[in-house]
C-alpha cells in the first residue's frame, strides 16, 4: 500500500516537472519571439528615422546650392543634421535615446522650416531684382519718382559697372633669351646663358573701360626670393610694393599686346615668379624655370 502511494507521488512529481518544463520552453520561445520582434521593430524605426533625416539633409544640400544670402546659416544647420545622422547610425535600440533624437530633430526641423521659408523669399526677391536690373538703364530718367524702390538696385548696378570696367590681363609670360652681338635674341633655358627676359601680356578688349594710359608694375622674383631689375618701391596706403620696372600702355578699348625686356646677368637656376600689379592689386602672375 505504501509502495503504491510512493509511486503515485513520484508520478505526480514527474507530471509537475513536465508541466514546468513545457512552461519554461514556452516562456523561452515567447521571449525569443518577442526579442526578434523588438529587433525588427528597432531596425525598422532606425531605418525610417534615418531616411527622414537624410531627406532633410538633401533639402539643405539643394538650398545651399542655390547660394542665397542664407548660405552660411543653411550650412550650419545642415551640419547639425549630419551630426544627428551620425548619432542615430550608432544607436543600439535604447528607447530613451530615440526619444531624445526625435526631440532634437523636432527642434532642428522647426529651424529648417523657418530657414527654408526665408530662403524661398530671398530667391523670389533675387529673381525680381535680376529682372528689374535689366531694365534699370531704361528707367534712370524716372529714378526720382521711383527712388524709394530703386536705391538698392542702383547700388547693385554701380557695382556691376565697376566690375565690368576692370581690364582683363591674359597670357602673362616671361621668355628667357641670350642676346647676341648683332642684337638678335636667341631663346634659351640655360641660366648661365640668359641675359635678357622678355615680359609680355595681353590686355583684353573692353568697351566699358576708360581708354588712355595704363600703368602696370612688373615684379620678377628669382629662386632666392630676390626682386630683379630696378628694385624700386611704391607705397599704396599700408602696402609697399617692390617692383622690377614699370610699363605703360596707351589703351584704346581694343585688345592689345604689351611687351618689355628686362636685362640682367648671373641668373640663378630654378623657378622664377612674374607678377603684374595694377597699383597694389595683383592682376596676373606666372612662372618660368631656368636650368
Amino acid at each position: 500500500m505504501e509502495k503504491e502511494r510512493s509511486n503515485s507521488s513520484l508520478k505526480a512529481i514527474i507530471v509537475i516537472l513536465a508541466i514546468l518544463l513545457v512552461g519554461s520552453l514556452a516562456f523561452m520561445y515567447k521571449m525569443s519571439t518577442d526579442s526578434e520582434k523588438a529587433e525588427k521593430q528597432y531596425v525598422s524605426e532606425k531605418d525610417q528615422f534615418l531616411a527622414e533625416l537624410n531627406e532633410t539633409k538633401a533639402q539643405y544640400d539643394a538650398a545651399v546650392a542655390e547660394n542665397t544670402g542664407l548660405k552660411g546659416e543653411l550650412e550650419e544647420e545642415r551640419a547639425k543634421i549630419q551630426r544627428l545622422i551620425d548619432e542615430v547610425e550608432k544607436w543600439k535600440g535604447d528607447a530613451n535615446s530615440l526619444r531624445k533624437y526625435k526631440d532634437d530633430y523636432s527642434r532642428l526641423k522647426r529651424e529648417m522650416d523657418r530657414l527654408m521659408a526665408e530662403n524661398k523669399q530671398l530667391k523670389a526677391q533675387n529673381q525680381q531684382l535680376t529682372t528689374e536690373r535689366d531694365s534699370t538703364m531704361v528707367v534712370l530718367d524716372e529714378s526720382r519718382r521711383y527712388n524709394d524702390t530703386l536705391v538698392s538696385q542702383n547700388e547693385n548696378l554701380s557695382k556691376t559697372v565697376e566690375r565690368a570696367s576692370k581690364l582683363t590681363i591674359l597670357d602673362l609670360k616671361a621668355d628667357p633669351y641670350k642676346e647676341r652681338n648683332s642684337g638678335k635674341l636667341v631663346s634659351t633655358e640655360r641660366a648661365r646663358r640668359v641675359d635678357v627676359l622678355k615680359i609680355s601680356f595681353t590686355i583684353a578688349a573692353n568697351e566699358v573701360a576708360q581708354a588712355g594710359n595704363k600703368m602696370y608694375y612688373v615684379q620678377v622674383i628669382d629662386p632666392k626670393n630676390n626682386v630683379l631689375g630696378e628694385k624700386q618701391t611704391e607705397v599704396f596706403g599700408d602696402y609697399t610694393l617692390t617692383y622690377s620696372f614699370i610699363t605703360n600702355a596707351i589703351y584704346e578699348n581694343k585688345t592689345m599686346k604689351v611687351s618689355e625686356t628686362l636685362s640682367g646677368k648671373d641668373f640663378e637656376k630654378g623657378t622664377y615668379h612674374v607678377n603684374l600689379f595694377d597699383k597694389d592689386k595683383l592682376v596676373a602672375n606666372s612662372t618660368f624655370t631656368l636650368k
